[in-house]
């Protein structure tokens, strides 16, 4: 016991509380609408994700701070509905229909030439944030199935091929516009 040399402690630096700092005016806007009201907490959560594309974990704790609620309840409610992303999207988001009507029209092949074409899997975003891989229960246009949509744009009756062509063109239209 006499050899060992004592270990050295180590030294933690207080940074001090980044919630002390008032909130951005944007997200205390959104949160001094709703103050007093606790069961208003999805809809906060909403508006936050509307402003930012997703939920910053600031945002989340700023809501649970200026709002009152235990941070573990804003982290309950943000991961259980699916609706809501923790990490920002890419700046295009792939959605893959798996209702039943695209289902027994072959979208599961389809998610997975996607997947091995991008190197993602679900709810994963590509590495250069281009694109963001997502998969719904339904599209609602049953009539199109198999049924994958781009931001706001609808293919129908894709099969793996159109879907993987449709990406394709899509990332070289977007390393085309870095080149300009």
């Amino acid at each position: 016991m006499g050899d060992q040399q004592p270990t050295a402690l180590r030294r933690y630096i207080y940074q001090g509380d980044p919630l002390l700092a008032p909130p951005p005016p944007e997200l205390a806007a959104i949160l001094e609408r709703y103050r007093g009201q606790p069961d208003a907490l999805i809809t906060v959560l909403e508006e936050i994700q509307d402003h930012y594309g997703y939920l910053p974990q600031q945002g989340l704790q700023y809501t649970a701070h200026e709002l009152g609620f235990p941070l573990s309840r804003v982290y309950g409610v943000a991961t259980f509905y699916n609706l809501f992303q923790l990490s920002p999207p890419g700046r295009y988001v792939v959605r893959i229909c798996k209702g039943t009507a695209c289902h027994v029209n072959r979208s599961s092949e389809i998610l997975t030439r996607v997947q091995v074409q991008l190197g993602i899997g679900e709810d994963e975003t590509t590495p250069d944030g281009l694109l963001t891989l997502q998969t719904v229960a339904c599209m609602g246009a049953c009539s199109l199935a198999p049924v994958m949509v781009i931001n706001d744009r609808t293919y129908g009756r894709m099969t793996p091929e159109k879907a993987c062509t449709a990406l394709a063109a899509l990332q070289a239209e977007a390393s085309g516009e870095g080149t300009r």
